[in-house]
């Protein structure tokens, strides 16, 4: 296996000589395939061709392409060679993509033609000039297969080898650099946690733009020697056809995925035999909470074990996750995975359980530094290298870890501190509401008073005197929003999540 192997580059010789003819990618738009071999091969290739181009040693590569054979490729092959590679957000606002391409320091960046309207608008407010190359993200072969194969270069643990920008929803993006350390480290604990092998697929529609698409989706089916079906992406109608058509072992969720699946279920769609989902050994949640009363929908559903993890960017995904066994608890992301977990108080104390505070992390896969921001690292690391993540949450008496927030996120109603989430989950359980946020709004009387944000399931109706009531009854008078919004949808980022403090420019004060 590739345990003795300590970088990307490693892992994809490893894999060329043992398996070379085993599909690492499927493609189901194209039906186009990627091999190791294959991959190995236009690796090799893309080699020459950056030094041709005359791309650093451990010069930074972009990527502004949606998932396809291309895509994957030039992901892997780029931290294979020794260089980082930096997906850009596709739904990333002009300004914000300009700021990143300036601060990545990128010195060669692929795009595909459907997004080069998007991109020259941001190349517009750049100050840097680096190489663009327009590229089909479905393509069977890129231009740099016309160059001699050449030899992939050592590339040590340590070298950075993705560079990843958090969202900013609260402001300026940070760039999260990690190692080929940290990428393996987080791997080998998501394949060890699920006991993955070379006979598993796994089907994902998430982003390559995002931590979970990059390190869940691909570079932990590529460390196992396992295939991943990538669909550009999710669709609630085709989802279960591919995971039959290609015998998929594991499905890789977001809680929003979840929850269209179950509704387009219950709406009289298509439900899948049981029998014809009995490859799929389970499914995994993770990039936003899970609320509870979803998670067990969906087993009922479907008859698949849905596992809750957690996972950032500073961590190369995964932090948390359940077990694999009716120990596994909803409403809770789980165990430490990969890491070192701990609670503290403002004051950096450590709390016992039960107590609510600040989650902090330290680990293999924890990046060691953001990139280019001294002051922000100083602020997120404790002087014994715990990494302070602005989660709330508290651990039980048997090791599980519960979020009940973001710090930034939090909402203190006279004094008193209310979690978001406790919100959402109250207004899920309504038979109307596919989807729903809270946040705090400001308030002459309390300081902060509570707004929710309601998507509606298709074809449903409420009012918001009924919400209103609904959600006295489930929350008491206190907790209940006082301005209630019926939305289309919610502002969300790349894996899922909720952008709750957009949700502020909503807010129109009486």
């Amino acid at each position: 296996m590739t345990s003795s192997c300590q970088s990307l580059g490693e892992v994809l010789l490893y894999w060329s000589v043992e398996q070379a003819d085993k599909v690492f990618l499927y493609a189901p738009e194209t039906g186009a395939t990627l091999s190791y071999g294959q991959l190995s091969q236009e690796a090799h290739h893309f080699s020459t061709w950056l030094e041709e181009q005359k791309i650093t040693a451990h010069g930074h590569v972009g990527l502004y392409m949606q998932n396809g054979r291309q895509t994957s490729t030039i992901f892997l092959a780029t931290m294979s060679c020794g260089r980082v590679i930096t997906p850009l957000n596709l739904l990333a606002p002009t300004d914000q993509l300009a700021w990143v391409l300036d601060h990545s320091d990128i010195e060669v960046l692929f795009y595909s033609p459907d997004k080069k309207q998007s991109l020259f608008a941001a190349l517009e407010k750049t100050k840097r000039k680096f190489l663009l190359v327009e590229l089909d993200s479905d393509a069977t072969e890129g231009p740099f297969m016309k160059c001699v194969a050449g030899s992939l270069p050592a590339v040590e643990s340590s070298q950075p080898a993705l560079l990843m920008y958090t969202s900013g929803t609260t402001g300026t993006p940070k760039g999260v650099l990690l190692t080929h350390a940290n990428l393996m480290h987080a791997a080998r604990s998501m394949a060890a946690w699920h006991a993955l092998t070379q006979a598993d697929i796994v089907l994902s529609s998430l982003p390559i733009y995002h931590i979970n698409g990059q390190v869940i989706s691909t570079i932990t089916p590529f460390v196992s020697g396992g295939s991943v079906v990538a669909p550009h992406a999710f669709s609630v109608s085709n989802w279960w056809s591919l995971a039959i058509q290609y015998q998929c072992t594991w499905i890789n969720m977001v809680p929003t995925i979840i929850a269209y699946l179950i509704n387009a279920a219950k709406s009289g769609g298509a439900l899948p035999s049981r029998d014809n989902l009995k490859r799929i050994r389970f499914g995994r949640s993770a990039s936003a909470p899970l609320p509870p009363e979803h998670h067990r929908e969906f087993e009922a559903l479907f008859g698949i074990t849905v596992i809750e993890g957690m996972g950032m960017t500073e961590s190369a995904s995964m932090v948390f996750c359940n077990p694999h066994d009716e120990s596994r608890r909803y409403g809770s992301p789980g165990l430490p995975c990969g890491v070192e977990a701990k609670v503290i108080d403002p004051e950096g104390k450590v709390l016992g359980n039960n107590a609510v505070g600040e989650i902090c992390l330290r680990g293999g896969n924890v990046l060691s530094a953001y990139y280019k921001a001294e002051a922000e690292t100083a602020k997120a690391f404790d002087n014994e290298g715990w990494l302070k993540t602005g989660d709330l949450g508290m651990r039980d008496d048997d090791g599980f870890y519960f979020i009940t927030g973001r710090l930034k996120e939090l909402i203190i109603k006279g004094g008193e501190n209310i979690a978001p989430r406790e919100i959402d989950e109250a207004v899920l359980k309504h038979p109307a509401v596919l989807d729903a946020a809270a946040v705090g709004i400001p308030d002459s009387n309390y300081g902060q008073e509570i707004m929710v944000c309601i998507v509606l399931k298709p074809g449903a109706s409420c009012s918001e005197e009924e919400m209103r009531h609904f959600c006295v009854k489930e929350l008491g008078k206190f907790r209940t929003p006082k301005r209630i919004l019926f939305m289309e949808d919610l502002p969300r980022g790349p894996s899922g999540k909720v952008q709750r403090l957009k949700l502020l420019d909503l807010h129109v004060p009486h």
